[in-house]
């Protein structure tokens, strides 16, 4: 019995090849490229007074332009900014307008509009409509209302209700 063992033992069995070439090099990782590195930088655009740039631009950082267009030394990425009344709300409609007509400097461009709560709550309802009209042509990233803010003092996190735009603009502090 045990040399018919060693006989089969001695055959070369049926099955796939294996060709052994040595040690395979783990392919190169590509170099990140700079978008992934660096944040993008934007341009705070305000569509109208008291929208609050300033505010945005202390906690997310990126340039505070006010309510004027970018330099040629600024960031060409504009976030275009407006509180949710009645009024701040039609002049981001007329800024996007504004882009959608030609009419903004060449060269730059429109990322996305940044909504600030004009107060606590939820928006009335024919607010809360053209809210609806804004989104269907851009992003819209929507900032709730911070007593802190109001109050003057930027320095805390950022509100969770804004975690897309803070890694739009790379700020999580």
């Amino acid at each position: 019995m045990r040399t018919d063992m060693r006989v089969q033992q001695d055959r070369p069995q049926p099955g796939p090849e294996i060709w052994i070439r040595g040690p395979v090099a783990l392919p190169e990782e590509p170099p990140p490229s700079p978008a992934a590195v660096t944040p993008r930088r934007f341009s705070w655009v305000g569509v109208h007074g008291g929208a609050g740039v300033t505010t945005l631009a202390s906690v997310y950082g990126g340039h505070d332009c006010g309510r004027d267009w970018p330099g040629p030394a600024d960031p060409p990425s504009v976030l275009l900014v407006a509180r949710t009344h009645a009024t701040g709300l039609a002049a981001a409609l007329g800024a996007l307008e504004v882009f959608r007509r030609g009419e903004a400097p060449h060269g730059l461009d429109l990322d996305a509009v940044v909504l600030v709560a004009d107060a606590p709550g939820r928006l009335p309802r024919p607010l809360a409509e053209q809210v609806k009209v804004i989104e269907s042509v851009i992003d819209v990233y929507r900032v709730p209302w911070v007593p802190a803010w109001r109050l003057g003092d930027p320095s805390g996190r950022p509100p969770r209700e804004t975690a897309a735009l803070a890694r739009l603009t790379g700020r999580t502090r």
